[in-house]
């Protein structure tokens, strides 16, 4: 489990196509402080695990569903990532709850810059709209945020200098896409009272 607060901005430094995967290479001093193998890094906001660790860089393999469902499939020797190391029992959850599963990709439509801060609009998966509500919390490329607006196909935030100097999110540009992964309490709330609702119309009715 993650919580979306970045630990540090990273750099791809080598992609090898396996054919129905990917191998990563990724470069991240502080996330490779103490990595060994099978280890989780959240890339993106993308929970991968890590194969090999060497001085300041680690290994990932990403399968073609991982690619299919997320923008890591867009990475490139040379780009930038989002790292993060999971959180520990008994940390501070100085975000919110991650899981570093990937529920969309949007694509960043409007940037309007500000004296202190910067609002950033983002397109949203129709299917992962009812999951977004203004104030709530939202991972774009791995990194917590909440929401200023929702509407039913995008949703703006509120970035402070920390987040655009230290993340992807200050240097994504129209057309760039992110990884989104909305608020896993609201999926299962939704699917519990989905579930009550599909037993309550298969009982029957009092009397008969």
């Amino acid at each position: 489990m993650f919580t979306g607060i970045v630990e540090e901005l990273g750099e791809v430094t080598a992609v090898e196509n396996l054919g129905d995967a990917s191998r990563f290479r990724l470069r991240g001093p502080v996330v490779t402080q103490d990595a060994a193998h099978g280890d989780s890094i959240a890339v993106n906001g993308v929970c991968l695990t890590v194969v090999e660790h060497e001085g300041d860089e680690f290994t990932a393999d990403v399968m073609a569903e991982t690619l299919n469902r997320s923008s890591l499939g867009a990475l490139r020797e040379g780009s930038r990532v989002n790292l993060e190391r999971p959180t520990a029992v008994g940390a501070r959850l100085g975000g919110h709850i991650v899981q570093g599963h990937v529920d969309g990709v949007g694509t960043i439509e409007e940037r309007k810059p500000s004296e202190n801060w910067e609002i950033v609009k983002i397109s949203l998966p129709g299917q992962l709209s009812r999951y977004v509500v203004e104030k709530g919390s939202i991972t774009v490329d791995g990194v917590s945020l909440t929401v200023v607006d929702a509407g039913p196909a995008s949703f703006t935030i509120s970035l402070i200098p920390t987040t655009l100097a230290l993340t992807t999110l200050g240097l994504k540009q129209p057309g760039d896409p992110v990884n989104l992964e909305v608020d896993v309490i609201a999926k299962y709330v939704e699917r519990l009272l989905g579930d009550r609702a599909a037993e309550a119309d298969k009982a029957p009715e009092a009397g008969k």
